[in-house]
């Protein structure tokens, strides 16, 4: 028996490889792709890579090669049908059994998405080119949209008195037409009723791309009539587990590890339109643990960005209160807060992208400093005021699924509300105050040596070698002539030596013009000063110092060949690329 094309591809499409392979295999992002140690063969120089944007992963060490279903076989040592149920498991699905009843759920979807497709296009076609639907497309207009975005999202309009029912009754049961939920029974006139009548219309696609729900937006200011609608949920579509224009954002994953949430349709349209295409909305419900959840399986950081008024602010605090428990330690959720009256499409509109992103970097709020913020707003400076407030905010950290996520935004809590409480000491406060001072002389150095890599003190040691030593190496320029660096200001006073050394006069370190601040940078961190330090002026030992230190830029450089080959392997799969890249790894076993 074998599993619908359908079910294996949304299994698929649900999950990226790298989060499946990462539960077996520690991998570490380069560029667009992953690299770690090989699941197949004991090795300490990482040759598998995992690239979610082909959806495969290959191990240059075994040639073991495919995609997720492949992985879970291979590593699990399941057999097929074992790997779809655990992979389903894993994306939130419901296991497929091939029972009758399977097989009758398989018709009724297929018959649900071919409704849905065929009133996509009906209502899309008719926006486009029906002349008496000028109303809309003004409407559009207004709200800065043109053709593009229309086509884009398969925008639609559903007149007044819409007669494409009878159409599709032609074709499909009345029954199946009411259980997709784009029709209603009208019991006082005993006849169908389209639900979308008089509104536009925006597919709500599942993760594959397939329209299983619509959002619907009336055009004219009537009281009476709700500005929203959405489908009613159906066998087939789930506000809670559903996010507008997922299908879209999802693939841009790869290449960004942030993702917008916003309320509205036109919201995700508008951002779009600007260039702001890592959008998704959710369905006019609070936000879900199974929308962040699905967030979580494609971006890294999700920024919720809700209208800058009050009824924005309030679903915002009931999506912090929500999302919080699903925070992880490589995961996180923002706030960003708009001016009053603003909503993201009118916002961006006004003042363009660049803007956009730049007020996002001054003003997004971590999700559990938003949450202290706003209950500290609703408290007042008195112990019963004051135990309330920790209360609540001890109960919101305990609903933190990760341990240690719980703890560090629980210690948050605790500390700020520390610094609230009355009974702070002033000379305590003092005291730590001069503790503080008495380390500012070394924080700068502290922080400066965080961000130096290993490959810059390798380069710091060669170029301290090289001034300590100026009369030596003038003697025996053809020892570091050749010697490749990495770091561009690195390689500037590199060369910078090396064309003195080529001069016949002898030169001191006054003669290098180096500045000092980047002297004193090598006299701080060159690893080398302490061997030096240690030993006799022996030019045998200083060459020797030297090669060692060439012997460890060059391994270097090879290790980044090898990388960029085994990357160009991945993607063109050609001999010659295998052989390059098998000629690189033998001179590293010899070296």
């Amino acid at each position: 028996m074998k599993y619908p094309k359908e079910y294996l591809d949304e299994i698929k499409t649900r999950l990226k490889v790298s989060n499946v392979v990462s539960k077996v295999v520690a991998l570490k992002k380069r560029g667009k792709e992953f690299v770690g140690l090989s699941p197949f063969k004991n090795e300490k120089t990482p040759s598998f890579t995992v690239n979610d944007e082909k959806e495969f992963y290959h191990c240059f060490a075994t040639s073991e090669h495919g995609n997720i279903f492949d992985f879970v076989m291979k590593t699990q040592n399941l057999r097929f049908g074992e790997a779809v149920k655990y992979l389903a498991n894993i994306a939130g699905m419901q296991p497929y059994l091939f029972t009758k009843q399977d097989e009758e759920k398989e018709k009724k979807w297929k018959e649900y998405l071919l409704i849905y497709r065929k009133y996509v296009d009906y209502y899309h076609y008719q926006l486009l080119k029906n002349k008496k639907l000028s109303n809309a497309r003004d409407y559009l207009k207004n709200r800065s949209l043109g053709k593009d975005e229309v086509k884009k999202f398969k925008i639609g309009f559903v007149e007044k008195n819409p007669s494409f029912f009878d159409e599709l009754k032609k074709e499909f049961s009345e029954k199946s037409l009411l259980e997709s939920g784009l029709f209603y029974f009208d019991e006082k006139k005993k006849t169908c009723v389209e639900r979308f009548k008089g509104r536009l219309i925006f597919p709500i696609n599942n993760i594959s791309g397939q329209p299983i729900a619509f959002g619907g937006r009336i055009i004219e200011n009537l009281d009476y009539l709700a500005k929203y609608i959405n489908s009613p949920e159906t066998n087939f579509f789930k506000k809670g587990s559903s996010l507008y224009n997922l299908d879209l954002a999802r693939k841009l994953s790869n290449k960004l590890d942030h993702v917008f949430l916003v309320e509205g349709y036109m919201d995700v349209v508008g951002l779009s339109k600007n260039g702001i295409e890592n959008v998704v909305a959710n369905l006019g419900t609070s936000l879900t643990d199974r929308q962040i959840l699905t967030l979580n399986q494609f971006f890294d950081d999700i920024i919720i960005c809700f209208d800058g008024d009050e009824s924005g602010y309030k679903a915002a605090l009931r999506a912090a209160e929500n999302s919080i428990k699903e925070l992880k330690p490589e995961k996180q959720i923002s706030f960003l807060f708009l001016p009053d009256k603003e909503d993201p499409d009118s916002f961006v509109n006004k003042n363009g992208k660049n803007y956009f992103l730049d007020f996002i970097k001054q003003n997004k709020l971590p999700i559990h400093q938003f949450i202290f913020s706003h209950y500290k707003k609703q408290t007042e400076n008195n112990p019963s005021s004051m135990a309330i407030f920790e209360k609540k905010l001890r109960s919101i950290a305990n609903t933190i699924k990760d341990n240690f996520i719980k703890k560090y935004v629980l210690e948050f809590f605790l500390e700020k509300i520390a610094e609230l409480t009355p009974h702070f000491n002033q000379n305590k406060h003092k005291f730590f105050a001069r503790k503080i001072k008495s380390l500012d002389s070394t924080k700068k150095i502290f922080n400066e040596s965080k961000t130096i890599t290993g490959v810059e003190l390798k380069e710091f040691s060669l170029l301290y070698l090289m001034y300590k030593n100026l009369s030596l190496f003038q003697k025996n320029l053809h020892l570091i002539e050749n010697i490749k660096l990495f770091t561009d200001i690195n390689k500037q006073i590199f060369n910078s030596i090396i064309d003195k050394l080529k001069s016949e006069n002898l030169i001191s370190v006054k003669d290098l013009n180096l500045d000092n601040q980047l002297l004193d940078k090598i006299e701080r961190f060159a690893p080398i000063k302490h061997i030096i330090k240690n030993k006799a002026d022996n030019d045998d030992q200083v060459i020797e110092l030297l090669d060692d230190i060439s012997k460890d830029l060059f391994n270097y450089d090879l290790e980044l060949r090898i990388k960029e080959l085994e990357s160009k392997f991945s993607e063109d799969m050609s001999e010659t690329t295998f052989n390059e890249l098998k000629e690189l790894k033998n001179e590293r076993k010899t070296n």
